[in-house]
């Protein structure tokens, strides 16, 4: 079964400036990945007629659709609709409805029709237009050997509308594409060339038509498991059969299926087993408390959090024992602990977590270098702490961290979790 493939061209100078983020190319990626269409590349050019000439060349090689965002507008940098008119060797004619659509925008919003936006509705000969019932700059798709190309407007509702309604469905029934699903599996605390070892044998068994591929992010993998046929209730049915096999081989990594933040899923836990939780925090200046209250709901199981970033504070706040301080130092094991239990007795939660280390990129010692983390854990029945070190940037040692103290939060609301 051959694939269907395509290429998205996003035209304007304003993306390669760094003055806008194309969001459109992710979007446009995951809608096409939904009606079985795989996307090869996406390209980022320029408003010249020479580099979209060329991009198209080069896309036509590669995809069987070739997907255009931007420089469709009423001023003159607004390129390619002209050049579009050369590529396909026909020349611009008026389209009625699309002036028409233009118009009833205009009235519709009190503002006077002008010859440049007359000028967009001068559509190429050989293009089927498509109809732009947000913007004043239609679409146009035009097929040639066997390829389809479309261009869209660069606005990201005006494109988005378009791609539901018209092109979508189009591509869908155009090509007759195969399905193809995504099963994803979230895990942490393995490192990705650790957990693809582990999955080794697993993944050499997988069919040939199941793919999987490794998503490594801050504090974690996702495991994609990506499949592809003409029949989605197998399909389904194959993915399932192979991600139950997981649990047996990754199982105490594995924290959640599908699209979930480790928050989140952490979040689900508390909530489900009516368990409350604070937070003191030293180096990561309140980054677990945020990741906690992130997800809608936290107020159910998050209490309250104390950034205890001077001693003072610890002290008055969290009730840090200044012998303790002097003996052991902030970042330690001692005053870790004691942050976790204080900050849980002080709320009055099930479960106190706490942070306490050196961030940098400055107050590093010999004994305690930059990166030196103490992470803990809380509840009625005990306490954990663990060691962390880094060695990274300021912001990724907090980050890092957070992601740790999430993760100690995890397996120690999961008794059958290993550390």
């Amino acid at each position: 079964m051959k694939a269907v493939t395509a290429e998205i061209i996003t035209i304007g100078d304003e993306i390669l400036y760094g003055q806008i983020v194309d969001t459109n190319s992710a979007w446009m990626g995951t809608e096409l990945t939904r009606i079985g269409v795989k996307v090869k590349q996406i390209t980022s050019i320029s408003d010249s007629a020479e580099h979209i000439v060329l991009a198209l060349d080069n896309a036509k090689t590669r995809a069987d659709i070739i997907l255009m965002t931007g420089g469709l507008g009423p001023t003159k940098d607004d390129l390619t609709k002209h050049v579009l008119a050369d590529y396909f060797h026909t020349s611009l004619k008026l389209h009625e409805p699309s002036l028409a659509d233009i118009a009833s925008l205009f009235k519709t919003r009190g503002i006077e029709l002008t010859e440049l936006n007359r000028q967009q509705a001068f559509l190429p000969e050989n293009c089927t237009p498509v109809r732009n019932v947000l913007g004043t700059a239609p679409g146009m798709w035009f097929e040639q050997d066997g390829k389809v190309y479309v261009s869209m407007p660069g606005v990201p509702f005006e494109m988005k509308r378009m791609m539901t309604d018209t092109v979508l469905p189009q591509l869908k029934a155009y090509f007759k594409t195969p399905h193809i699903i995504h099963k994803v599996i979230q895990t942490v605390g393995l490192p990705e060339s650790i957990l693809a070892e582990r999955l080794e044998p697993w993944e050499d068994s997988l069919p040939g038509h199941l793919k999987l591929a490794y998503l490594p992010h801050l504090g974690g993998v996702r495991l994609r498991l990506t499949g592809q046929s003409m029949n989605e209730a197998k399909l389904e049915q194959e993915l399932q059969q192979e991600v139950d096999k997981l649990p047996g081989i990754i199982g105490k990594y594995i924290f959640a299926y599908g699209e979930v933040p480790l928050e989140e899923a952490i979040g689900q836990q508390l909530k489900e087993r009516g368990l409350t939780i604070a937070s003191a925090e030293s180096c990561t200046g309140g980054f677990v408390a945020h990741k906690l209250t992130s997800i809608a709901g936290s107020s159910a199981y998050f209490i309250g959090g104390i950034i205890a970033y001077h001693n003072e504070v610890k002290m008055q706040e969290l009730s840090i024992k200044p012998e303790t301080l002097q003996q052991h130092g902030a970042v330690s094991e001692a005053t870790v602990r004691a942050m976790a239990e204080n900050v849980r007795l002080k709320f009055d939660t099930d479960i106190g977590v706490a942070t306490s280390g050196i961030a940098g990129p400055d107050g590093g010692t010999p004994g305690k270098p930059v990166g030196t983390i103490w992470i803990a854990y809380s509840d009625k029945y005990k306490t954990v702490a663990k060691l962390l070190n880094f060695n990274k940037n300021r912001l990724l040692n907090i980050e890092y961290s957070t992601m740790a103290v999430l993760n100690l939060l995890r397996q120690s609301l999961e008794p059958t979790v290993e550390e």
